[in-house]
């Protein structure tokens, strides 16, 4: 379980304002969000979102804060959008609460416009602004081509309003976790606890009122604007548009088509934010690393223990077990986890790797069982305990599931690092791994 700070409230006359502070580094750095889906408690129930804020607390003192209207802050009436006023107003409150003489903003998506205005006319106590998939506007107008359409603005707030809280808009805002059950449904109930339909329906139609452009020629601090390069709803000409008319502004794209930069290959976005807000490009983690994930798992499983009875399948699990020791033992791999009827192994070498489950593949069948297997390399990071983490290990989960009866799955990263060896690999085509950005194009190992 992860357990948030300790949440406080600052006021802004009658309005409470939910806040929470964290991390004890040398810049104030504060999230300012505008848009419903804030909730400063449920956040850290996503272990992705929580790990985000975790990493900007450990070179800063990061101060998170819900909006009125929305999360724990106080609510606004069911129809009813925050002012840009009220937003920049609220944000002046949160900063004298904290403590913070001066700070960074950090702006994301809607939040970018307040943060914008509060740092136009506040310069003294702004250190540096970072602009996180944002936009000065949002409506198309002849003067700005990048935006949406007037006739489609009425329908994108109906959709808010239809489908608040069931988090059907994952497939548009963050599609390679749009599969993740998971991920939908902490998203789904943290919508439903943000707010209300109506308020976050009121909330999307504001996004198409609001115009900040004039405001950017009088930001005079150092900027960072950041976005991806393949959402269709928030296209990275928005990003652009801002980098280009806020003076000496730096301009950082990186691949993805995710919008929440927590999702997704988070880590090269906040290199980018640590070494901006320091000044330092961050070392490579001593717990990061390059290593080499086997899965393998007994395929019918489950339809061989109700042939045989519970009793004599433990007993081939166990069997299927021990053979993997030897194998692991025979070609230097590290067994990390083993779950149910399958098992997580750590290798230096893909070729090692690729030789241990073609040895795991052949052997087993002298215990009537068959597996299948995937294998993949990629950078990751170390666990408690001696466990392994990160997008690779996922990757190589996706890889092996892939797999049919016998075989044995590769990604194309292994196809490349063995190339030379005597391994034949057949392409099985591109594919959308679950939860994994991007296409892949995965290979068997032929026999």
């Amino acid at each position: 379980m992860i357990f948030p700070p300790e949440t406080r409230y600052a006021r802004n006359g009658p309005v409470h304002l939910a806040y929470q502070v964290l991390g004890e580094g040398p810049v104030n750095l504060v999230g300012v969000s505008s848009g419903p889906a804030s909730h400063v408690d449920f956040m850290w129930m996503e272990p992705s979102a929580a790990r985000w804020l975790r990493r900007l607390a450990s070179f800063s003192r990061l101060i998170i804060y819900d909006n009125r209207g929305a999360g724990l802050s106080d609510p606004v009436p069911g129809d009813v959008a925050p002012t840009m006023d009220e937003q920049v107003d609220d944000l002046g409150v949160i900063l004298d609460e904290t403590g913070c003489d001066r700070a960074v903003l950090a702006g994301n998506l809607a939040g970018c416009a307040p943060a914008l205005v509060y740092a136009a006319a506040h310069p003294e106590r702004i250190e540096s602004l970072i602009l996180m998939t944002g936009y000065a506007r949002l409506r198309q107008g002849p003067d700005y081509p990048y935006g949406v359409e007037e006739a489609q603005v009425d329908q994108i707030a109906e959709a808010v309003l239809s489908t608040w809280g069931t988090g059907a808009d994952l497939f548009l805002t963050n599609p390679t976790v749009a599969g993740d059950d998971n991920f939908v449904r902490w998203y789904a109930q943290m919508q439903r606890m943000a707010a209300s339909p109506a308020t976050a329906a009121a909330m999307a139609r504001q996004w198409f009122d609001i115009d900040v452009r004039s405001v950017l020629p009088a930001v005079r601090v150092p900027t960072l604007v950041i976005t991806r390069d393949g959402n269709a709803t928030f296209p990275a000409d928005h990003a652009r548009y801002l980098a280009d008319n806020i003076a000496d502004a730096t301009y950082a794209e990186f691949p993805g088509a995710d919008l929440q930069l927590f999702v997704g290959d988070a880590d090269s976005v906040l290199d980018a934010i640590e070494e901006f807000v320091t000044g330092t490009r961050p070392l490579p983690s001593p717990d990061r690393f390059l290593g080499t994930v086997l899965f393998v798992d007994v395929v019918g499983s489950t339809q061989l223990a109700a042939a045989i009875g519970d009793g004599p399948f433990a007993e081939r699990l166990g069997d299927f077990i021990q053979l993997l020791r030897r194998q692991l033992d025979r070609y230097q791999g590290r067994l990390v986890d083993t779950a149910g009827d399958g098992a997580l192994a750590l290798f230096d070498s893909p070729a090692r790797a690729i030789a241990c489950a073609e040895a795991v593949r052949d052997g087993v069948r002298a215990l009537g069982l068959q597996v299948r297997a995937g294998v993949h390399t990629g950078e990751m990071e170390r666990g408690p305990g001696g466990t392994i983490r990160g997008i690779a290990v996922h990757t190589g989960a996706r890889v092996a599931a892939l797999a049919g009866p016998g075989e044995i799955m590769v990604s194309r990263t292994i196809r490349d690092l063995v190339a030379g060896a005597p391994i034949r690999l057949d392409s099985r085509g591109e594919h959308q791994l679950k939860g994994v950005p991007g296409s892949w194009e995965v290979f068997s190992v032929a026999d």
